[in-house]
């Protein structure tokens, strides 16, 4: 499925752009200014991505900007299924049904046929609406293997307190289509054997989602700019990963029950409520010493299916000699699990309204250790980004039955990404 990126966030970043030091003007002769960057991303055993990204900039007269962006996302590698690692081998039939792979004993079950490419374009122009306020108008399309995606947006900032104080506010509204291969399996159907049929609800759904931002952003002294943001999501429509599975095991001794479908074990398609409200609360802070900067932000949020999050970030832009710099960074991410996450079901027990063994529902800590090189090159920028990523979780929670207590059901994720950047 995608990697979901919110749109709003990027079009609002410009109601502080003045403020940062970030926006200059120009006229309408000046050429264009482009920020190229590419990024490489491993994860141990896991997903391989590679993200080239081309942004160009101008300015057309009269702070008339017009920003165009292309993303393209190819991921390859083996992606966790849902089910969970047993004492035994166990077969999956691929999303297709037209063929199976299979996890060998104490294995996480990966589907290794993971690969899909996203293009992504966006477009945004800004322009002034009166002296002290800006307006920006955006869309987006983006379009992968199974899944296509239509935005627009809209966001206003206001400059007041002799331009030391920035109100802003959003909006974004987003139509996607989900087409899986194989079509859209009838959530809580037992997984058929390779060949067979398997229950469907159709080839395609559709999910809309209407994102609002509203923020500050506030000049504190001529060191000191601080932001915050409060921002609401709404999403409506199918929300189920068609791809994930649930293990369904013995109730008495962890053990996989037999399948009844061809398969010699049984896993059930999951279920996710068709609506998801989220809410989130921002701030941010820079600090200017005498020559490096300092940036600590924080992010809160939660949702009506019972997820909350803490995100607490940090960097260090430290300044060597010349245009030469290094920027440590620090990430910290906190997640509870969703009210209807499960890492199995019962055998014999009633199934519950909504169930999902996704490891992204669950909780787990999140740890990002990075460091960034910068230099200017003929006066240009360019830099060169390496970060370490660990995500863990409960590996043996204390619902787990009989010989699940024997595997890790909720393994460490370990990843590395190398970002280059130039721009001219």
């Amino acid at each position: 499925m995608q990697l979901k990126k919110k749109r709003i966030r990027g079009a609002l970043a410009t109601a502080s752009c003045t403020l940062l030091g970030l926006s200059n003007a120009a006229s309408a002769e000046e050429p264009w200014q482009f920020d190229s960057a590419v990024l490489f991303y491993s994860e141990t055993d896991r997903v391989q991505a590679v993200e080239p990204v081309v942004t160009g900039r101008k300015n057309f007269g009269d702070d008339h900007w017009l920003n165009l962006k292309m993303v393209v996302d190819v991921l390859t590698g083996a992606s966790a299924n849902g089910a969970t690692a047993s004492g035994v081998a166990q077969t999956f039939t691929r999303p297709s049904g037209k063929g199976t792979y299979t996890a060998a004993e104490g294995e996480t079950p990966l589907d290794d046929t993971f690969k899909d490419t996203r293009v992504a374009l966006s477009a945004s122009w800004e322009q002034p609406y009166t002296r002290l306020t800006k307006v920006t108008y955006g869309a987006n399309f983006s379009a992968e293997y199974d899944f296509r995606s239509l935005s627009g947006n809209v966001s206003v900032a206001h400059d007041m307190n002799k331009r030391n104080t920035t109100l802003s506010a959003g909006i974004s509204v987003e139509s996607d289509q989900i087409t899986p291969e194989g079509g859209i399996p009838t959530p809580f159907a037992e997984m058929v054997a390779a060949g067979n049929t398997t229950p469907r609800e159709g080839d395609s759904e559709t999910r809309s989602v209407i994102d609002l931002l509203t923020g500050v952003t506030q000049v504190v002294n001529r060191r000191m700019l601080m932001q915050f943001n409060y921002g609401i999501s709404s999403s409506s429509g199918y929300m189920t990963d068609p791809f994930k599975i649930i293990s369904v095991i013995d109730g008495t001794t962890g053990t996989n029950t037999a399948g009844t479908q061809g398969l010699p074990y049984q896993y059930f398609y999951e279920k996710r409520p068709d609506s998801r409200t989220k809410q989130s609360l921002f701030w941010q802070s820079k600090y200017h010493l005498s020559k490096d900067v300092v940036d600590i932000s924080y992010r809160y949020v939660w949702d009506d299916w019972g997820i909350t999050s803490h995100t607490l970030e940090g960097t260090y832009r430290w300044k060597l000699k010349g245009s030469h710099y290094l920027e440590p960074h620090v990430r910290f991410y906190q997640q509870g699990e969703a009210d209807f996450y499960r890492h199995s079901l019962v055998e014999g027990e009633a199934l519950p309204e909504y169930a999902s063994a996704d490891y992204r529902l669950g909780e787990f800590t999140g740890i990002t250790l990075g460091l960034k090189y910068g230099m200017k090159i003929s006066g240009n920028d360019a830099s060169l980004r390496v970060e370490y990523y660990n995500q863990s979780g409960d590996s043996s929670p204390n619902d787990a039955i009989g010989a699940q207590k024997n595997q890790d059901l909720f393994p460490d994720i370990n990843a590395m990404l190398l970002q280059l950047r130039y721009t001219f």
